[in-house]
């Protein structure tokens, strides 16, 4: 399956390999300005963008110094990609574009952004021949890799926290905090959170007034290894669980999980130990195989409750599972969908 940035597999089990991706080479010395993000939302966008020098300090206490809000802004991971276009900007270069398009359809990515590869082994050369005015790249620790490598070059480099278990939910908003200081677009992030915390308010009291068949879930995804489907539970400090409780729900999965995403492992088996609990799976057909097909084969995973008894709903596909706050409406959307219906 498609899994978070070669940073965070130190994290995760080590099936959950990155899948790579070509790259796309940019225009050397192209330093026109980047296009608006011209979606609907923000097509009507009124918010300002601050002026002036811009001082703030990353996730892990860098200090980062900028002359103006950044314009020209590259972007190494899906859920800051995102984070940018929810802002009303467009990168001047990410990573990995196509599979963002698949994993990640809570903003569009605009064409001829440059796409400088993977996500964990950008193609620096492209990156920096797209001249950024900042980069931004999701770590895992002070002194990862990525941005040692990054500092080299003389362009400042923001640096975000992958996860935070203890609360994944602020750990999103306070990374979507961050890129806004970052690009002087702080008036328009408060919009956004502001409407996230209206959707999350309207999604409880659906779900409290919706007669349920059970209150107790797991969010999963998975792939496919050696012909045998693993299953990935989101446990307690993922961001899909902690969604979920937040509408009243309790996360049925209490199995071990990552210190980092929540993130355990698990099989059919493992599975069928969960009560009655109800089932929810990502809807994006990975690639690599498609897991919700060969759960469907199986005898052992028909006969366990929520499957027999039609509770195992699949989202809709493009959701990300790591993402800001308008994938994180998406997926309150989702399970009021599946819910209620």
């Amino acid at each position: 399956m498609k899994t978070r940035s070669i940073a965070a597999a130190l994290t995760v089990p080590l099936a959950l390999l990155l899948v790579a991706c070509g790259t796309t080479e940019s225009k050397d010395g192209d330093d026109a300005a980047p296009k608006a993000n011209d979606s609907a939302d923000c097509a009507d966008d009124t918010t300002a963008t601050s002026e002036g020098p811009v001082s703030l300090t990353d996730s892990y206490g860098r200090e980062v110094e900028l002359e103006k809000p950044a314009e020209r802004v590259a972007v190494l991971e899906w859920q800051q990609i995102e984070d940018v276009l929810t802002l009303c900007l467009t990168p001047v270069a990410v990573a990995d574009a196509e599979g963002y398009a698949t994993w990640d359809t809570a903003e569009a990515l605009p064409e001829g952004v440059t796409d400088v590869g993977t996500r964990g082994e950008p193609n620096l050369e492209t990156l920096f021949a797209a001249n950024p005015d900042l980069v931004i790249v999701e770590a895992y620790t002070a002194e990862d890799g990525i941005i040692q490598q990054l500092e080299e070059y003389d362009v400042p480099v923001l640096a975000t926290k992958g996860a935070d278990a203890a609360d994944p939910i602020q750990n999103m908003l306070d990374t979507f905090d961050l890129i806004a200081q970052a690009t002087g677009r702080e008036e328009r992030a408060e919009l956004v959170v502001d409407q996230f915390s209206t959707s999350l308010e309207e999604a409880k009291a659906e779900v409290a007034d919706a007669d349920l068949a059970s209150e107790s879930f797991v969010y999963f995804d998975g792939w496919i290894q050696g012909g045998n489907v693993a299953i990935r539970p989101f446990g307690q400090g993922s961001l899909m669980g902690e969604l979920g409780e937040e509408l009243g729900l309790t996360n049925a999965w209490t199995g071990e999980v990552d210190p980092a995403y929540g993130l355990g492992q698990t099989d059919i088996e493992g599975m069928s130990e969960v009560g009655d609990a109800t089932f929810f799976s990502t809807g994006t057909t990975d690639p690599a195989g498609d897991v919700n097909g060969e759960l469907a084969k199986n005898r052992v995973w028909a006969q366990i409750p929520a499957v027999a008894e039609g509770r195992s709903h699949q989202f809709p596909g493009g959701i990300w599972t790591f993402g800001g706050p308008r994938s994180a409406e998406q997926v309150l959307d989702a399970y009021v969908d599946l819910l209620t219906q």
